[in-house]
């Protein structure tokens, strides 16, 4: 491989770092593959929304007969190091954006609308299985994946926007998270443009009470199991795409006691496309919708995602400035 070829494989490799994606939609394929330790990310990543659920809301509280719009934009933060000898990352999103709503009832329509900064969300990533992590070029260069399995945890804090006298808000006035178990199955030569991933990422969500639901009511929700599964394939150098899928199950939720939604059975399915626009920024567009969702308490859902990444890594920019002969 030349020397520039080289080097513009291991940028892209620091870049799948990915998209950051956000928890409330499907994850996104190839976040957890694995890069350089001592790499940085900053995404900027644009969703739209519609359904029957408020976007912002990962417990994914189903309102029959209501319709949800909303644009979510999330900026965030990534970085990529060595704990214990295994590759860790460690990211930040900050959401925003606004959601409006009318629900349809016996005595007519009501209108709602949010908008300002949800509740930011820090995530901390850890392999368990598969190679060690990658602290130099020589070890990025030779780097497979094969069979990986990782450990996250993310907890969201409660401090965005939020309004007692409407349940559709930005921020969700709870503590909430999930713990999971990231895998990358790596099927065939790991070579750019002939890459393929079977990618599973199996996570359960914990809702803390919102005990100011509706001015003084007390919400609890059930725990939730989400199940992200993607199929990933190069088909250049730069340019890749996945198909997807969900499974949502769990997530019954109760008001003051008495059930207020039943627990989740839902599934989605969606596809994506990757492209390398340069050794430093990645772009992703992916579109995604619920199947199968007939009865009213079932999630409906459709979602547009664009996303841009910028990443950098202090030991490939000052390659790339010997390679430039400055």
């Amino acid at each position: 491989m030349k020397p520039v070829a080289w080097l513009r494989w291991v940028a892209a490799a620091m870049l799948v770092l990915g998209a950051l994606s956000s928890p409330r939609a499907l994850a996104q394929p190839r976040f957890y593959w694995k890069s350089l330790s001592d790499a940085n990310a900053v995404p900027l990543i644009v969703n739209s929304i519609s359904g029957n659920t408020n976007p912002f809301d990962p417990a994914h509280l189903v309102t029959p007969g209501a319709n949800f719009s909303g644009t979510l934009a999330i900026a965030g933060y990534a970085r990529t190091f060595s704990l214990f000898d295994r590759a860790t990352m460690v990211a930040v999103i900050v959401p925003m954006g606004r959601v409006s709503g009318e629900v349809t009832g016996a005595g007519g329509s009501t209108v709602q609308s949010a908008s300002g900064v949800g509740d930011p969300m820090v995530e901390f990533d850890i392999n368990v299985l598969g190679p060690r992590a990658q602290k130099d070029l020589v070890q990025a260069l030779r780097f497979e994946p094969g069979f990986s399995l990782d450990i996250l945890a993310d907890l969201a804090f409660p401090i965005g926007q939020y309004d007692n006298t409407q349940p559709l808000n930005l921020g969700q006035h709870r503590w909430y998270g999930r713990v999971g178990a990231p895998i990358v199955w790596q099927l065939g030569p790991w070579v750019p443009g002939q890459r393929t991933t079977l990618e599973c990422v199996p996570v359960v969500w914990f809702f803390g009470p919102n005990n100011d639901y509706l001015e003084g009511k007390t919400l609890k929700t059930d725990p939730m199991l989400q199940l992200d599964a993607h199929l990933t394939r190069d088909f250049t150098t730069q340019f890749w795409g996945s198909l997807d899928a969900t499974w949502y199950y769990g997530g019954g939720s109760s008001l003051d006691g008495v059930q207020a939604a039943k627990k989740l059975n839902n599934f989605g399915v969606g596809a994506t496309l990757g492209y390398q626009i340069t050794d430093n920024l990645g772009l992703t567009v992916g579109y995604k919708t619920t199947v199968g969702a007939n009865a009213p308490e079932d999630v409906r859902m459709d979602s547009f995602m664009v996303t841009l990444v910028f990443g950098w890594h202090s030991l490939i920019e000052g390659v790339k400035r010997l390679e430039s002969g400055k």
